[in-house]
């Protein structure tokens, strides 16, 4: 399978740090996002990457070329505009004529996109979503009530657990059809819309995180995770 990176967006939340470098070339580590995103794609089987681009996006080209110094080859879709994230795909239709794998490029994964791709084939699913089996505690305490207003229990900080989205997918080619050409576009919209026409829409379900950078919060924490990982080897 071909890989899509959706790296052309602002990075408004991280500014001023992406005021002169778009965010997926902040390094984490001695290494852009960007490049831990393709090695990882290139370590799970994945030879062809096309990068979505718009913002900033010379940095970018400059910095990959044509993937040889990476042991892969990288192509380039380009918008003049942002588009949000499906929006962004669909700049790359033209490049894909096959199954495929959709990442965001804005995180860093550790799961294995191997099994996730062999899953995708066996199922004959439309669209894989990656989900992460995300645990969390509310900082307040819960209380159950009665119709009536009555309290039945109190549960203090509880934990609860959702399964959340990692912006990575795998998808047939034919999702190019559910979204429009220029327009601003989310990929929830897809997806929906997906499932609305009774599409198969499966889930690879992983309890092994990523590192989502999508403000100057998370992007700390990712660097600090990822030197406490080396600093382990």
């Amino acid at each position: 399978m071909k890989a899509v990176i959706l790296a052309g967006g602002l990075g408004t939340r991280l500014r001023p740090l992406t005021d002169n470098k778009p965010k997926p070339m902040l390094p984490v580590g001695e290494k852009p996002i960007l490049e831990h995103l393709v090695n990882w794609a290139k370590n799970n089987g994945i030879k062809s990457i096309v990068l979505c681009v718009s913002y900033l996006r010379k940095s970018i080209e400059d910095y990959f070329q044509d993937g040889k110094k990476f042991g892969i080859k990288i192509e380039y879709a380009v918008s003049s505009s942002q588009l949000a994230t499906a929006g962004q795909l669909k700049t790359a239709q033209e490049f894909i004529d096959e199954d495929f794998v959709c990442l965001y490029g804005d995180s860093i994964f550790n799961f294995s996109l191997r099994n996730m791709m062999k899953q995708h084939s066996s199922k004959k699913a439309f669209i894989t979503m990656s989900l992460n089996e995300y645990k969390t505690n509310l900082q307040y305490g819960v209380i159950e009530t009665s119709k009536n207003g009555r309290v039945l229990s109190w549960n203090e900080k509880p934990e609860i657990k959702a399964n959340i989205n990692m912006g990575c997918y795998i998808m047939n080619p034919k999702v190019f059809s559910l979204i429009p050409k220029n327009k601003s576009y989310g990929m929830d919209d897809v997806i929906k819309k997906a499932m609305k026409r009774k599409e198969k829409v499966n889930s690879f379900i992983t309890k092994k995180g990523f590192m989502d950078i999508g403000n100057k919060e998370s992007y700390k924490q990712a660097c600090e995770e990822y030197n406490k990982k080396i600093g382990k080897i």
